[in-house]
């Protein structure tokens, strides 16, 4: 699993099997609260303590498009799509597997899966390429997991 590698992927460079993990990111009281704000979800099971503390999980959950988002981010840190992605085109079989809790550590293990070419009503030549996305906590246990399938530009763009 490699954690330093170069930028920009083109198309070309991805390989399949190619693995890359992301830096991890703590959840905060802050996140779920900006992002109950921002999404109108104000459900208990995220924003009150006492409530939570009768529930089987005995304390708030994180938002699940909240952790998605942030592995969304910290994918994107890693650089690896940075000017070379076209589009988010698809998530496929997303699984909320294990709550995300505050304090709780987030990385992101990426895997490449698959890639094929596309022909684009544009004049952007571009392929598609499929990633297997693992969402884990500080314990190394699987919160989230699902297919990305982005849309990468060619390096042979102009």
């Amino acid at each position: 699993m490699t954690t330093a590698h170069q930028r920009a992927y083109y198309f070309e460079d991805f390989a399949i099997g190619q693995q890359i993990r992301t830096i991890g990111r703590t959840i905060t009281e802050s996140d779920i609260v900006q992002f109950a704000g921002l999404s109108g979800d104000w459900n208990q099971i995220h924003t009150d303590a006492e409530f939570c503390k009768s529930t089987p999980f005995g304390a708030r959950v994180a938002h699940g498009p909240l952790v998605f988002s942030i592995a969304t981010g910290l994918a994107t840190l890693t650089g690896f799509i940075e000017g070379t992605i076209i589009a988010f085109e698809s998530v496929a079989e997303w699984h909320f597997q294990r709550p995300v809790f505050i304090g709780d550590t987030i990385h992101a293990d990426l895997r490449v899966m698959d890639k094929a070419e596309l022909q684009l009503r544009t004049a952007v030549p571009a392929g598609r390429v499929q990633i297997d996305v693992t969402v884990k906590n500080q314990r190394n246990k699987s919160c989230q997991k699902g297919l990305w399938n982005l849309i990468i530009r060619k390096a042979s763009f102009e």
